[in-house]
């Protein structure tokens, strides 16, 4: 039997990071508008102070990377030991990483969870309550997914029965096939 192959489906995190910003413009902007035209532009003043925000920034960033691990070991049914976690200094990106394949399915849940549970919910609730905090919490949130929706969107094509494994340093992952 034939070795698999792998097929990289990945950008450095540099171009990450610059490419991401294609997917956190439009995002902040459509969150400025719709929280703008229901509760006007002086709903954006915080009642957090500046310390508390940056706290919860900060709390959120970590959060981010746990969520991807615990969403991988989750529906990817991996064991914590599966599961990386560190900074990368050259780029300012903390990061998650799982070292067994997964399914892209759980694969793609694992990179959506972080933008979903601390960006899009907490803009679901500011347009709710109209509060200040939520929306910059989601603002930053939202656009700190970004990485992750490049990473969605490169996967757009891959099949949903494929396996992949976490690519150990750059954003994205190789897709598993058989040649």
């Amino acid at each position: 039997m034939a070795e698999p192959q792998k097929r990289d489906v990945s950008v450095s995190m540099e171009q990450a990071n610059i490419y991401g910003i294609a997917f956190a413009l439009p995002a902040a902007i459509l969150q400025v508008a719709g929280f703008s035209l229901v509760y006007g532009i002086q709903a954006f003043a915080p009642t957090w102070n500046l310390a508390f925000l940056v706290l919860a920034v900060l709390l959120g960033i970590f959060l981010h990377e746990l969520i991807h691990g615990l969403a991988w070991m989750f529906f990817g049914k991996k064991p914590r030991s599966a599961i990386q976690f560190g900074f990368m200094w050259k780029t300012f990106s903390p990061y998650a990483h799982c070292t067994e394949p997964l399914g892209v399915g759980a694969y793609r849940l694992g990179t959506f969870m972080p933008g979903l549970l601390l960006g899009i919910l907490p803009f679901v609730i500011a347009m709710l309550t109209g509060s200040g905090d939520l929306i910059w919490f989601s603002l930053f949130h939202t656009s700190a997914a970004c990485g992750d929706w490049l990473i969605l969107w490169l996967l757009r094509s891959v099949p949903a029965d494929a396996l992949v494994e976490d690519h150990p340093t750059r954003a994205g992952c190789y897709v598993i096939e058989n040649p």
